[in-house]
C-alpha cells in the first residue's frame, strides 16, 4: 500500500478509537512490539480499542486495507507469539492491543465466566475469590498479568494437575474467509442476536439473561484430562501444544482469529489444603512416587511441582525480589512492578549512555539488602537433596497421602515433611520465582552470559528416565542449567544460560535431536510462537482458521506471505 493510503488508514483508525489510542512512533509502540522474552519488529500502528464495537471496526478497516493484524493482550508470552518477528513481511502490520477490553461476566452463579479479550487471570482470580471459586490457572501466569484469552489461544498449561491445558469450545470471534471478508461467528452458546454490532454490544455489557444461555453448548475446560494424565504407561506426553485434541476455534488459534470473548468453567476453591515437601537424590524415587500418586488414589493432588537444587539456588538469589514482593504485597502489585520496569527500560534505552539491563541490575542490588526469605527446613533439604517435589493436596487426600509417604520413605531413599501453611505458601512461591531467575542471572552476568535457551518440554507419560543428561559438548557451552516443572504431568521447564561467545540458537538446535530421540514434544505449553517449527498438521490447522494468512502470519515458522504463498529461500 502506498504511503498516502497507509496514512489514510491510520487516520481512519484514529477516528474509530480516538487519537490518543493509536500509536505510530517507535518509542510509543516499543512496549507492544517487543516481547516479554523474545520477538520484535516494526508496525504501521498500535491500536487500543475501547469497546468491542471499536475492535470490530478496527479489524474491518485493517482487513479492507489488506493489512496484517497481530492480536495482543498482556504481551507476557515467552515465544514471541503476539509480537512482530523482524521486518520481513509483505504487508504493513497493525497490532491491536486489547488491554482496555477487560470486562468479566459471571454466569450460572459464577460456575462459568465470559471474559473479554483483555481480561487478565489476576482480575478473574480476584473476582472469583469473593464467591469461593477460582479460574483454570492460579499459579504463575496470574502473577505477571497474563490474559485469560492468551491462555486459551495458546492452550497454556499450568500447575493444576486435574485441569489440563486451557480449553473451551465456546467463543465469539471474527474470521477472515477465503473471500477476504471478515465474518463474526457466535459460538458462545448465548443468544445475542444476529447483527454483529448488536451481538458485540450485548456481549460487552452482559445484557443477556439465563434464558439466553445454552448450558449444553460445549465444554468450558478439558473434562478428559483428569483421566488422561493417569495413563502412566502411555507412550505419549499428557499435554503439548501440537496436540489436535485440544484445538477448537478460539482454543489453540494462536492469534489466527479475532476473538471477542470466551466462555470458561470455574472451579471451587479447595479449603484446608496440605503441602508435602519431598527431597531425594534419586530420580527413580520421584518417578516411582509419581506413578503411584497418579494411579493409587481416588483423588489427584491439586499440584505437584518439581525444582532441581541448581534452580533452587539460582531462584534464591536471583528471584529474591520477586519472591519478597509477592510475599509482602501480594500478586496484585507484581504486574505494576513489571510495567514500571518496562517503562524504565524504554527510558534507559532512549538515553543511550546508560548500561544494558540497568533495571535488573538495580533490582538485584536492592534484593541483597533483603533478609533471607526461605524457611529453614527447605534450606536444610536443599543441602541434603538434589531433587525437590512439592505436593499440594486436598483436605480429604492429606491423611492418606501422609500414610503413603511414611510407608514409601520407610524404604525409598529420601525424606519428606508436611509443611506448615506458611511453609507451603513459600515453597510454591519459590518455585514460581525460579521461572524468571535465569533472565535476571543473564542480565546481572551479561559479560559472561551470551543468552538464554528456554525450553518447555512434554515428556512421555511412561518415561522413567525423565531427568535430562546432556552430551558433554553441549554442557561445555553452558554456565548453568535450571530444571523445574509440573512433575505429575511430566512437563519440564528447562532454562540454560549460554556462555559468552556461543550462539544460543545453535545451542538450542543441538539439544532438539536428543529430545526427539526421547519421544518428547515441545513446546509443552508456551506454544510455538516464532521460536519453534510447528509440525505440518499445526500449520494446516492455522491455514484452515486463516486462509488468507492475514492474522499473525509466520507463527510456527510458517510463511509470512499473503494467501500462504511460500517464501523464497
Amino acid at each position: 500500500m502506498s504511503i498516502p493510503a497507509s496514512q489514510s488508514l491510520v487516520s481512519d483508525l484514529q477516528k474509530i478509537v480516538g487519537h490518543m489510542h493509536v500509536y505510530t512512533g517507535e518509542e510509543s509502540t516499543y512496549r507492544f512490539t517487543h516481547g516479554f522474552r523474545f520477538g520484535s519488529g516494526k508496525v504501521l500502528a498500535v491500536v487500543q480499542p475501547g469497546s468491542l464495537i471499536e475492535l470490530w471496526r478496527v479489524a474491518q478497516a485493517c482487513v479492507a486495507a489488506d493489512k496484517i493484524i497481530i492480536m495482543q493482550a498482556a504481551n507476557t508470552g515467552l515465544t514471541g507469539g503476539s509480537t512482530p518477528d523482524g521486518n520481513n513481511y509483505d504487508r504493513d502490520i497493525v497490532l491491536i492491543s486489547t488491554l482496555r477490553l477487560d470486562k468479566i461476566h459471571l454466569i450460572g452463579d459464577g460456575k462459568q465466566v465470559v471474559c473479554l479479550p483483555g481480561a487478565t487471570l489476576y482480575e478473574l482470580e480476584d473476582r472469583l475469590a469473593a464467591i469461593g471459586r477460582e479460574p483454570h490457572s492460579v499459579i504463575g501466569s496470574s502473577c505477571i498479568g497474563a490474559s485469560v484469552l492468551g491462555g486459551v489461544s495458546n492452550n497454556s498449561g499450568g500447575a493444576l494437575v486435574q485441569r489440563g491445558p486451557a480449553y473451551t469450545e465456546m467463543a465469539v470471534f471474527g474470521q477472515v474467509g477465503e473471500d477476504g471478508k471478515l465474518q463474526l461467528v457466535n459460538h458462545l452458546g448465548i443468544q445475542l442476536g444476529n447483527d454483529p454490532e448488536a451481538i458485540l454490544t450485548k456481549l460487552e455489557n452482559g445484557t443477556f439473561s439465563d434464558a439466553d444461555i445454552d448450558w449444553k453448548a460445549g465444554r468450558g475446560h478439558d473434562y478428559n484430562y483428569i483421566n488422561h494424565v493417569r495413563e502412566i504407561d502411555a507412550d505419549t506426553p499428557a499435554r503439548f501444544n501440537a496436540d489436535p485434541a485440544r484445538w477448537h476455534e478460539a482454543a489453540g488459534c494462536a492469534g489466527k482469529l479475532v476473538v471477542f470473548g470466551v466462555r470458561l468453567d470455574t472451579f471451587p476453591v479447595e479449603k484446608n489444603t496440605s503441602v508435602f515437601y519431598i527431597g531425594t537424590n534419586d530420580t527413580g524415587v520421584l518417578e516411582d512416587l509419581r506413578r503411584h500418586v497418579l494411579t493409587a488414589f481416588d483423588t489427584l493432588p491439586i499440584s505437584g511441582e518439581y525444582i532441581h537444587r541448581d534452580a533452587f539456588n539460582i531462584a534464591e538469589v536471583y528471584g529474591k525480589d520477586t519472591f519478597a514482593v509477592i510475599r509482602y504485597f501480594g500478586t496484585k502489585f507484581l504486574p505494576k512492578m513489571f510495567a514500571l520496569k518496562a517503562r524504565f527500560d524504554i527510558f534507559a534505552k532512549k538515553l543511550g549512555f546508560l548500561p544494558d539491563h540497568l533495571s535488573d541490575r538495580i533490582m538485584q542490588a536492592v534484593s541483597k539488602l533483603l533478609p533471607r526469605q526461605l524457611p529453614p527446613r527447605m534450606l536444610a533439604y536443599r543441602d541434603r537433596f538434589e531433587h525437590h517435589l512439592m505436593l499440594k493436596v486436598s483436605e480429604d487426600l492429606a491423611g492418606p497421602m501422609l500414610v503413603y509417604l511414611r510407608e514409601f520413605f520407610g524404604k525409598a531413599s529420601g525424606d519428606f515433611f508436611e509443611c506448615s501453611p506458611e511453609e507451603g505458601k513459600l515453597a510454591f512461591l519459590h518455585r514460581f520465582a525460579a521461572a524468571g531467575a535465569a533472565i535476571r542471572y543473564r542480565a546481572v552476568h551479561h559479560k559472561e552470559a551470551e543468552d538464554i535457551v528456554a525450553l518447555d518440554v512434554a515428556l512421555r507419560r511412561n518415561d522413567r528416565d525423565w531427568f535430562e543428561k546432556l552430551p558433554q559438548e553441549i554442557e561445555d557451552k553452558l554456565i548453568v542449567k535450571l530444571y523445574y516443572g509440573h512433575f505429575l504431568c511430566h512437563v519440564m521447564h528447562q532454562d540454560y544460560v549460554v556462555k559468552k561467545g556461543f550462539d544460543a540458537m545453535a545451542v538450542e538446535h543441538s539439544m532438539l535431536p536428543g529430545l526427539n530421540a526421547r519421544g518428547a514434544k515441545y513446546p509443552a505449553e508456551h506454544n510455538v510462537g516464532h521460536l519453534y517449527q510447528a509440525p505440518q498438521e499445526m500449520l494446516d490447522h492455522y491455514r484452515q482458521l486463516d486462509p488468507c494468512n492475514c492474522l499473525n502470519p509466520g507463527i510456527g515458522k510458517g510463511t509470512k506471505r499473503k494467501n500462504w504463498v511460500a517464501e523464497s529461500v
